[in-house]
């Protein structure tokens, strides 16, 4: 089973950092950006969750919570979150249950070899809790700003239709 857009996503449930567990069904009411990446602490992972958190305000503005997603254990969420001062949580999927979900996980070429891995990728979920856009494949550069650029969008919609009254 895996999301697709325009459908309810299932009702996941992670460890996230704070000594919390995060269930999407908690989070209705608000879009959310749940965003997929390879490793805690690494150069590009640490510039993605820099930009989110840059922007976390802007997103909150909008209605919106912003949660990465690594198979980094807590220990090493809580320890990346505190060195870069993230003001958002981070979720431990160890046994890489959402990430087969969203269907991230894809063999890559490390130094020659393949390994298996998380694929940079980032997932809009409307306040009723449907998959509307899908990034795949990120180029860290100007994600976060295409990725707010869709949060508005989505807004702008649904307030059109409230004022439709549809």
């Amino acid at each position: 089973m895996s999301v697709e857009i325009g459908k309810k996503v299932p009702n996941v449930k992670l460890p996230a950092t704070g000594d919390k567990e995060i269930a999407l069904r908690d989070l209705r009411g608000r879009n959310v950006v749940l965003y997929f990446y390879p490793k805690d602490s690494t150069p590009g992972c640490t510039r993605e969750g820099q930009d989110f958190n840059a922007n976390l305000a802007k997103f909150k503005r909008q209605n919106t919570v912003v949660l990465g997603v690594s198979r980094d254990s807590l220990k090493s969420h809580e320890n990346f979150k505190a060195k870069q001062g993230f003001k958002f949580d981070l979720l431990s999927d160890a046994d890489e249950e959402v990430s087969k979900l969203f269907d991230v996980i894809k063999l890559k070429n490390m130094y020659g070899r393949k390994v298996r891995g998380i694929e940079r990728s980032t997932f809009l979920i409307d306040e009723e809790g449907r998959l509307v856009r899908e990034w795949r494949k990120v180029k860290v550069d100007g994600h976060v700003d295409e990725v707010l650029e869709a949060v508005k969008a989505l807004n702008r919609e649904k307030r059109a239709k409230e004022k439709a009254g549809g």
